[in-house]
């Protein structure tokens, strides 16, 4: 495993931001780790680099322990916070190159991960002259100079333009293929973009960890068929599983199922057995941030 967490537990005061939290991350996945403000997501993801200590259980990054091999973790992971921390005097080239110092790293990785990031056009600039975009690049270019095996990215495109949140996330993705990635993000459309499963956290515990298909999949489903002639809402609410009829316009309806089974055969056999016509019949599964919602209220 990439990331290894055991019951971590960590208390600010009286408030408990975690409270026995595990989970585990292989390496290749790119992990969606979700919750609402004040959940405890960037607390955990202080512990797993080493700026926090936990109070109780263990963290281990490609196995090193999180508290006792703090060297080792810093060199294995690559860390991009939600307030990018970057001087803005300093050129491209420059502050990618006192990065490169501090990590004793060749000056010829600069130029690959310059064109990595995408940084070309604009490495010859301060970075105080850049887009927000453009910082995040650098940012980026600074979490994997030293080339870790963990990315972990605390709200990475926060403030970025709609072209600039496509450019990020393809490459996001790109990176994804051969390095651990654990994303903290509000944005669910990013998750549904880049990640492969999430983890979701409400009051420094863990309510959800599935893979992205298998937790739309658990959820409540909704059917929608348009009839060829009205339907009384009373017959519909006789299906096996509903949970709520609507009619949304002339003769369709929307039917929600609280089961995971798809239920497009039940409403046409009941379309048949009542002599009607499907015109159209199609299964829709709630969006994440519908999921989120629910999971996190």
């Amino acid at each position: 495993m990439s990331i290894t967490v055991n019951n971590i537990t960590k208390t600010f005061g009286q408030q408990k931001a975690l409270n026995e939290v595990s989970f585990s991350i292989k390496k290749g996945e790119t992990v969606g780790f979700l919750g609402p403000n004040g959940a405890g997501k960037s607390t955990m993801m202080r512990i797993l680099t080493t700026y926090y200590r936990a109070d109780e259980g263990s963290a281990e990054v490609n196995g090193f322990n999180v508290s006792e091999d703090v060297g080792q973790v810093q060199k294995s992971i690559g860390y991009l916070p939600e307030h990018n921390p970057l001087y803005l005097d300093m050129y491209v080239k420059e502050y990618l190159g006192f990065n490169a110092d501090v990590y004793k790293v060749a000056k010829s990785r600069i130029d690959e991960i310059i064109e990595l990031t995408g940084l070309t056009p604009e490495a010859h600039k301060k970075i105080g002259q850049l887009s927000k975009g453009y910082r995040q690049r650098v940012g980026l270019a600074a979490a994997l100079l030293h080339d870790p095996e963990v990315l972990i990215l605390d709200e990475p495109t926060t403030g970025l333009d709609p072209n600039q949140l496509i450019e990020i996330r393809k490459l996001i993705r790109e990176i994804g293929k051969e390095k651990t990635i654990l994303l903290s993000t509000h944005i669910m459309k990013e998750v549904e973009a880049v990640c492969d499963r999430v983890i979701i956290i409400n009051k420094g515990q863990i309510v959800a960890d599935k893979k992205l298909k298998d937790l739309r999949e658990d959820s409540e489903q909704i059917i929608e068929v348009e009839f060829d002639y009205r339907v009384e809402e009373v017959l519909l609410n006789k299906l096996p599983n509903v949970a709520a009829v609507k009619n949304t316009a002339g003769f369709v309806y929307e039917i929600t199922f609280d089961t995971s089974r798809d239920m497009r055969p039940a409403v046409f056999d009941f379309a048949h057995d009542n002599k009607l016509k499907c015109l159209q019949l199609s299964r829709k599964n709630k969006n994440l941030e519908a999921l989120f919602t629910e999971l996190t209220n």
